[in-house]
């Protein structure tokens, strides 16, 4: 049963291996998949060591309902202190990975030191080996899966890989599954590439006994239903995730040119509906596909229509690709955006950070802080489409100075090219931002700021905050599983009760995080979609272990705030433009030029985001620096940490 799923200890340098079982205390404090990922990286992680070296390590785990008859329960989890940032490094992504190596025996991993030499870990039925990955080096994520399908003997195998872009320690660069399945943010696939390791492969045909199955069953039908009849989940199986940039691009939503504008024009070619008929011309009316357990499939399957890479096979492109190679740089054609999403997935590297780090120095090129020598020649300017997707492969491969300097990640980038480049840097504590704009939405502003990893639109936003629901089904959502008599604002350009709403959303999105479940499939963007109210019997019918909706929610503010110690030890200070809970000045001194007669004009006012802040730091039980208090501490048991308990 999942229970069952153990633990691996691996030790790069000397080969070693341990396995243990997981305690039942431990289970009941952090649950599993993210929560237990971020007390194991606190206990584990040296204080003040560098990402890149061996003692840093590398976390790998699939949530406690992965492989069970739970729906949507296919993600995938690393962490580690990230190469990026400094601070917490964690990614998510979908596929088919976590339920294999569920099935293999294992819901985590904890990998440390470093290869002499490249390898891979090859991981089935309980078993792990080390093996060589000599052959492997140099390969693109695909066919680094494929040569190992072949080595093995078995196309089953599932396989977390890097490609070049994390051989050559980019410092963004991600961890790939499949086609298209990304560990994209805060450079996890560095952390692999530090360590010599370039792939985990694994294969089970171990049972997961099912505690309650025909009750597991029928409960699932339930969640199918919810997951199904909701507007945003058949939408998005018709469109994909492009559809949420085409939304919020029509009221002013999407940063362009960098963050000159908030509204991109003219962008027919790369509406959602342009790249689905571009879908179904190159791969058939079918060409919606999707995750292990999944029946939303918000993925399309494409080739790319034109150019040099005309007939390449991609999946995607998601909501992030529209905005890194469609509306930060300005480049309004469907053949860059479907390329450039293409490169990223061979490459291994991060959509979002390539896309806003490029926008960047765009908008650097343009304002002649760097100049053709800086470039070597190449136009950097906004809408150049062919300098975009060289500048992909130049930081890939770290090739000429620029390339080079910006594979180092923005923070680092802006200390070498100086002058007053930082300030047009759109980055939270290191890693730069979505592509969307918040300016016009308070509540997405604040959670941009204080989520931990950096800034980020999968840790706390509350996104349905754009849907103007009535106050009453506010007061539904965001009053339970525990009680909430505050202040709550249907309008979107509010700041009262958003605090509250950010804390919440942070707390749900924990708990998803912790069970395995993909985040469309819970009150992300719809408002109907299961939460802490239906997760108890899915748990319970699948594993056996009882837990109350507060008890969940508790596992999920005792997780989030083992995530805010470990920023606090390595360096988080509320204020910090670099380590902070803040925002670029750029949202509280220039206001929107485009979009609704409501937007333009938007920008974030100071006093009332700091006040905002404030709420939010009191919420978790935190002091005015943002610091847990003692009382919140010992409240979560956390007091005693780090405890070493695994």
């Amino acid at each position: 049963m999942a229970l069952d799923r153990k633990i691996a200890y691996i030790d790069l340098s000397t080969g070693k291996t341990e396995i243990k079982p997981i305690p039942l205390e431990v289970r009941k404090k952090f649950i599993g998949g993210r929560g237990l990922d971020a007390y194991l990286l606190y206990n584990n992680a040296p204080e003040g060591c560098d990402p890149l070296s061996p003692e840093n390590p590398l976390i790998v785990s699939g949530g406690f309902l992965t492989a069970t008859c739970a729906s949507a329960t296919a993600r995938t989890h690393f962490m580690a202190k990230s190469p990026l940032t400094g601070l917490l490094g964690s990614a998510n992504m979908g596929g088919f990975f976590a339920p294999e190596l569920a099935w293999a025996g294992f819901h985590h991993l904890v990998i440390t030191g470093k290869a002499e030499k490249p390898i891979y870990l090859w991981i089935h039925n309980g078993q792990i080996e080390i093996r060589d990955a000599a052959k492997l080096w140099g390969r693109t994520t695909t066919d680094t899966q494929w040569a190992i399908r072949d080595e093995l003997g078995d196309q089953e195998v599932k396989s977390a890989v890097i490609g070049q872009a994390g051989e050559n320690l980019v410092r963004y660069a991600n961890v790939m599954t499949g086609i298209k399945n990304a560990g994209g943010r805060t450079g996890m696939g560095c952390v692999m590439g530090s360590k010599n390791l370039k792939a985990i492969a694994t294969r089970g045909t171990m049972d997961i006994k099912i505690a309650h199955p025909l009750e597991a069953l029928e409960f699932n039908k339930k969640f199918i239903e919810q997951i199904t009849t909701a507007k945003v989940n058949k939408t998005q199986g018709t469109l994909g995730t492009p559809f949420i940039w085409g939304a919020t691009n029509s009221w002013g939503g999407i940063r362009t040119r960098n963050f000159q504008f908030n509204q991109m024009e003219n962008a027919d070619e790369i509406e959602p509906e342009a790249i689905d008929d571009i879908a179904t011309k190159t791969i058939g009316p079918h060409h919606m596909t999707g995750c292990f357990g999944c029946q939303v499939h918000c993925r399309a399957q494409y080739k790319i229509p034109s150019g040099p890479y005309a007939g390449k096979y991609g999946e995607g492109p998601e909501y992030t690709s529209l905005g890194a190679f469609g509306g930060e740089p300005d480049c309004k054609s469907a053949e860059t955006v479907l390329t450039g999403n293409h490169l990223v997935n061979q490459y291994g590297v991060d959509n979002l950070e390539i896309g806003s780090i490029i926008s960047w120095a765009m908008e650097l090129y343009e304002l002649g802080i760097i100049t053709n020598k800086e470039t070597d020649g190449l136009e950097l300017r906004f809408g150049n489409d062919e300098a975009l997707l060289e500048m992909v492969h130049r930081i890939c491969t770290r090739k000429g100075w620029l390339g080079d300097v910006l594979a180092e990640g923005g923070i680092p980038a802006a200390q070498k090219i100086g002058k007053n480049s930082f300030d047009y840097l759109i980055q939270v504590k290191g890693m730069s931002n979505l592509h969307s704009d918040e300016r016009g939405t308070p509540a997405l502003a604040l959670n941009v700021a204080t989520a931990s990893r950096g800034s980020d639109h999968l840790r706390s936003r509350p996104a349905i905050d754009l849907y103007h629901l009535p106050e009453s089904v506010l007061r539904k959502i965001y009053g339970s599983p525990v009680p909430y008599d505050g202040p709550l604002s249907s309008d979107h350009m509010e700041y009262i009760g958003k605090a509250w709403e950010v804390f919440w959303q942070e707390n749900c999105y924990m708990a998803v995080d912790c069970l395995g479940i993909c985040k469309y499939h819970t009150v992300f963007l719809g408002a109907t979609l299961p939460n802490f109210e239906d997760w108890p019997k899915a748990i319970y019918y699948n594993t056996g272990l009882e837990f109350t909706p507060k008890e969940i929610w508790d596992v999920a503010e005792r997780c989030n705030n083992i995530e805010r110690l470990f920023n606090l030890r390595e360096g988080l200070t509320r204020n910090d433009l670099v380590k902070g809970d803040t925002l670029n000045h750029r949202y509280f001194d220039e206001p929107c030029r485009r979009g609704a007669p409501d937007i333009i004009g938007a920008k974030i006012d100071r006093d009332k985001f700091k006040i905002m802040v404030d709420e939010f730091y009191k919420h978790h039980g935190w002091d005015n620096d943002g610091v847990p208090t003692a009382e919140t501490l010992k409240r979560l048991g956390l007091d005693k940490e780090p405890t070493h308990l695994l």
